[in-house]
Order: structure tokens, then sequence, then C-alpha cells
């Protein structure tokens, strides 16, 4: 950490373990500068607070693929903070590049062709072979290089402020844990198609597949998966035979914890009607149809100036940015800079024909 304060670029990932892991943690740091890699073990290098301090170093620029989640668990997990970075995922979005990943990028700029084969690996395990932590070290001794390439290709279309802002924005990210309310069980894509005595089981068997997870430290999709809840739901066993017969579901988990399974069942199937649970009503948006009409005029303008500047249209500006200025209607230029949701470089660019179809 002595010799990187002293670089002015860094190169900075992080690999976790939610695929595998019920308990998620930052599992292996990985660190270039642009003399040497460092692949760093956070179960045995217990105080990285030298990394805490390079993050927030306004003299050093941190050089991340796909930021967002890293700046989130380096949160999470140690409640460190960027203080200045730079986003190559975001300025490849921000060029049009028709493919943002790590591996595409490289072998286009870099003539670096990676192999992903580890790419959901279990980072947690230990200890690690040698090829996994040359597979993790690649994914930041390239960075710098393809940093170098964006950031020219940035400033000579005049698109490097607008990465600046973007890059800015990042600083803010912090972890934010699911709200979950005891609902979990309705955000189960799938959920929505059982009948109300369906939904009581899944209710009693989300948590009680998630006590297991927990017991084992395992994923929870790696106890027992969504699907199989589902059926379990739709079509509930009542013996240990029947169990055998669903697919999903391991004969070691039928033998150790048959049991308890089919007796969380049994509570769904003998609540009382009335307490049934149902998903909720989502809110109905009010019919609005000046609203519908900005909207539309907004996203074609947008669209316009998307294909101009050879971009994606929720690149050059989000649907929700969108209905924000709908919502606002701006008639002025000082009304429309002070929506919170439409950045600088955006409303230099399209600002002015936004309140043009606006006052049409």
């Amino acid at each position: 950490m002595r010799r990187v304060r002293r670089e002015p670029l860094v190169a900075l990932d992080t690999e976790a373990a939610s695929f595998h892991r019920h308990v998620d943690r930052i599992y292996l740091i990985q660190l270039s500068s642009q003399h040497e890699t460092a692949v760093i073990d956070p179960l045995t290098v217990t105080d990285v607070s030298g990394l805490g301090s390079l993050l927030a170093d306004p003299g050093v620029e941190v050089v991340f693929h796909d930021a967002d989640y890293d700046l989130r668990i380096l949160d999470r997990d140690y409640g460190f903070h960027a203080q200045r970075l730079f986003d190559t995922r975001i300025a490849a979005h921000l060029l049009g590049e028709p493919a943002v990943g790590l591996a595409a990028l490289l072998a286009k700029h870099v003539g670096v062709t990676l192999d992903k084969k580890y790419q959901r690996a279990d980072w947690s395990r230990r200890p690690l072979p040698a090829e996994m932590l040359e597979y993790a070290a690649t994914d930041t001794c390239y960075l710098l290089v393809l940093r170098e390439h964006l950031r020219a290709e940035l400033a000579k279309r005049d698109r490097l402020a607008w990465a600046e802002e973007e890059f800015a924005r990042l600083e803010s990210v912090r972890w934010s844990p699911v709200e979950t309310n005891g609902a979990a069980y309705l955000r189960i894509k799938g959920a929505r198609a059982l009948n109300r005595r369906g939904l009581a089981i899944l209710r009693e068997l989300v948590p009680w597949r998630e006590a297991i997870a927990a017991d084992l430290d395992r994923a929870s999709f790696r106890v027992v998966s969504n699907e199989a809840l589902l059926a379990l739901s739709a079509s509930p066993p009542r013996s240990n035979g029947d169990l055998a017969k669903m697919s999903g579901l391991s004969p070691r988990l039928v033998s150790e914890r048959g049991a308890s399974l089919l007796a969380v069942i049994e509570r769904g199937l003998a609540l009382p009607e009335k307490d049934l649970p149902k998903f909720p009503r989502s809110e109905r948006r009010a019919m609005d149809p000046a609203f519908d009409l900005a909207v539309d005029r907004l996203k074609r303008a947008r669209n316009e100036m998307a294909e101009r500047l050879g971009l994606e249209p929720g690149v050059l500006c989000p649907k929700g940015t969108l209905e924000a200025v709908a919502r606002a209607r701006p008639k002025t230029a000082a009304a429309l800079v002070q929506i919170p949701e439409l950045r600088k470089w955006q409303g230099a660019l399209l600002g002015a024909r936004f309140l043009e179809v606006l006052g049409s």
C-alpha cells in the first residue's frame, strides 16, 4: 500500500461469493498499479485500512470496471468510500460501444482475450488454486491501459466532461440492504400465478429455506430453487413419498429436512381462509394525458439526439429522467437545471430541445 499510494492511477476490483454463500462478504481484492498487480486475501490480511485511505485520497484516481457493486460492498464490509474514480464501463457506454463487458472491451482496445471461466467461481474457497488467482489478477492488470484508450476517445469526442460528471456521482454510492418487511415471498418470480392458498404455503417455505441456508452458509437457491418452492406451493406434497417425487429436491434434503418441510407446508394448508395472503394491489397511476404527451415528445427528442450521437437512448437520458422532466414541466433553462434527475451534460445537450417540445 505504501508503494501504491505514490501512484497517480490504480485499478481495483473485488470478488464476493453471493452465488455460493448465504452471508456474503468480500473474499478477494485485486489491485494494480502501472508497475505491479497484487491479489489480497482479506480473510488473512485482516487490516485493509490502507485500502480505505487509498480510495479516500483525491490525489489517486481509482479505476474500476462497473464500479457500482464494488463500491456498495466496500461500504458494507469496511465503510470505505471512493473520492476520485474512473469507470471503464460507464466510459464505454458514453462512447456508444456495442459491447461494454470487460472481456469485449479488452479484446477490442487492448488486444487481450480474457477467459471468463471463473466468472461465477466460489471465491470463498481456500486455498485458491493458482489459476483462479491468475484469473482474478487479469481483472485489473489491463484496466489502466483500457482506461487510457477510453479516456483519450472521450476527450477526442468532447465527452470527457459527461463521464466525469457520472464518475463524481458514483462517489456517493452506498450499500442499501433490501427491506423485506416479511414479504420476500411476493418478490419470487412466478408467485403471482399461485392462488391464495399457494401463496400461504410459499410464505411459510421462504423463511424455512432461509434458516437452512443460514445454517449451512449457502446461497438460498442452492438449498432449494425458487422453481422448486413454487412447485411445492402449487402442488403441496403430504408425505415423504410425495417429496421424493418432486423435482428440485435433493435426496439428502428430503432425508434430513423432509419432516420439517412437510410441517411447514401443513402450516400453510391449515391457515384459515380469511387469513390467506394475497398480492397487494399495485397503485394505478391516475390518467394524465398531458403528462403522457409530454413524455412522448421528450422521448422522441431524446431518440433523435441519441441516433445523431450514436448512443443508446437509455444511456443518453433514461426513462425516469424523461418522466421527471415531464412532471416538472419547466418553462425556462433555469427551471430545467433544478431537476435533480437531469445531469448537467444531459441538460446541455437536450435542454433547449426539451423546452421547445414542452412548449409546443
